[in-house]
């Protein structure tokens, strides 16, 4: 289980890290990094010490990490699914579309809804992995 959760961490931290330099996919913006003066890479850094601890502090550095993801969990829910659930105003959406207008996305966007571009969905979901992972992990223990 361990190998399963680094491997995700490493997955995890790779990806969030185009939150932090821009990532292309040819001429289409996957995500366009904020730098190291934003919020995103004191998630970051959260992020590592979480990681850093579950490796090196055991078995209290599981609730560490479990703490890190289920915070960045709830912002990231609040931050795009809250808005796909129930709606967004028209300057939320506004502000929204025009900040990830050039992403890569799977579905279009709507007029009503907030609607994730790819990165945040696989970002997401790969949050949800290591959450169900370290759930597994503290079960079994």
């Amino acid at each position: 289980m361990q190998l399963a959760i680094g491997i995700v961490a490493a997955l995890l931290a790779g990806w969030f890290f185009g939150c932090i330099i821009t990532y292309k996919v040819g001429n289409r913006i996957l995500v366009e990094g904020m730098g190291i003066k934003s919020a995103e890479f004191i998630m970051l850094v959260l992020y590592g010490a979480g990681v850093a601890a579950y490796f090196c502090c055991r078995p209290v550095g599981r609730w560490i990490l479990l703490g890190v993801l289920l915070f960045w969990a709830v912002v990231q829910f609040f931050c795009h699914w809250y808005y796909f659930i129930f709606g967004a105003s028209e300057k939320k959406l506004q502000s929204y579309h025009e900040c990830f207008r050039d992403t890569v996305a799977l579905f279009p966007q709507n007029k009503t809804r907030i609607v994730p571009d790819l990165y945040h969905v696989i970002l997401h979901l790969l949050i949800i992995c290591e959450v169900g992972l370290l759930i597994a992990e503290l079960c079994k223990s």
